[in-house]
């Protein structure tokens, strides 16, 4: 599978039509790894093709998703996953 793209906070806000709380860009702001390849254990990186946030490991995924599942209805689905290192 290909997937592109680097996107932000501000990226997927736009993209999802949702702006997230001050506690979800605070959580997830420091965790961001702008390189897609061997996402690192406390990071995360958003793809644009697939619309797909990509974390390091379960405890990242979870802590983004206990945030933004609040958010109700996005405008589009952004899948989150967690990249297999093994």
């Amino acid at each position: 599978m290909i997937m592109l793209g680097n996107l932000s906070i501000a990226d997927i806000e736009r993209r999802a039509g949702v702006t997230f709380p001050r506690e979800a860009v605070e959580f997830m702001e420091p965790r961001r790894q702008q390189k897609a390849e061997n996402i690192k254990e406390g990071k995360w990186h958003c793809f644009d093709i697939p619309f797909a946030l990509v974390c390091g490991d379960t405890e990242t995924a979870k802590g983004i998703v206990k945030h933004l599942q609040p958010l109700g209805k996005f405008k589009e689905s952004l899948q989150v996953a967690v990249q297999s290192n093994g």
